[in-house]
């Protein structure tokens, strides 16, 4: 079987196709609980892989100030225009992750790392290692499954994901979100991963 080329026209594609499988329709649980106990909404905030952008609208109508979000397909950007037409749109960023620069205090993982080839994940450590600022979070949730059909998205397991992070970051939690939506309930794990000072 053709492996998928997980490019640009690939996604836009799926925006096109509609097939959006991996929107969850609004803020999950977990994430929203997380960040209402942020008290600074003054922090940067980046969301790689945005989507259909419900954190970031969540973020932005909650009062945070200074929310990024970088998606690598142009339909994803413009749904949040739609959605949110006074969100600044130099804080949405049409490009590839991998690419971007900034520091920022909080990066937060909803379906982006199980969007890419598991051959990047190596990269997307150190990438994210590379755009967090000093005691900056990566903050989101990530598959606790080992899916049978060719991905996206792309599964994993708790001792991978250790393996993973643990020589760039600091794993600060790791656990079965206790909170996850129906289908993905006992399949997630919340993670709050640091970066380690160099």
């Amino acid at each position: 079987m053709e492996k998928k080329v997980l490019n640009n026209s690939y996604w836009s594609e799926q925006y096109q196709a509609n097939n959006t499988y991996w929107n969850a329709g609004s803020i999950t649980a977990p994430l929203k609980e997380y960040f209402d106990g942020i008290e600074d909404k003054n922090i940067k905030i980046l969301i790689p892989g945005v989507g259909h952008g419900h954190e970031l609208l969540y973020l932005y109508r909650n009062g945070f100030t200074n929310v990024t979000a970088i998606d690598i397909a142009a339909e994803a950007l413009e749904h949040i225009r739609i959605e949110a037409a006074d969100f600044p749109l130099d804080h949405l960023i049409l490009g590839d992750f991998f690419e971007h620069q900034g520091a920022y205090d909080l990066i937060v993982e909803q379906t982006f790392f199980c969007s890419l080839q598991p051959e990047l994940r190596v990269n997307y450590v150190e990438k994210m290692s590379q755009l967090l600022a000093d005691k900056g979070r990566l903050v989101g949730l990530l598959f606790d499954d080992c899916f049978k059909t060719e991905g996206p998205p792309f599964g994993g397991s708790l001792v991978e994901y250790q393996q993973l992070f643990e020589p760039r970051m600091h794993i600060q939690k790791l656990e079965t979100a206790y909170n996850s939506i129906k289908p993905r309930a006992g399949r997630e794990l919340f993670i709050i991963i640091e970066r380690k000072n160099d």
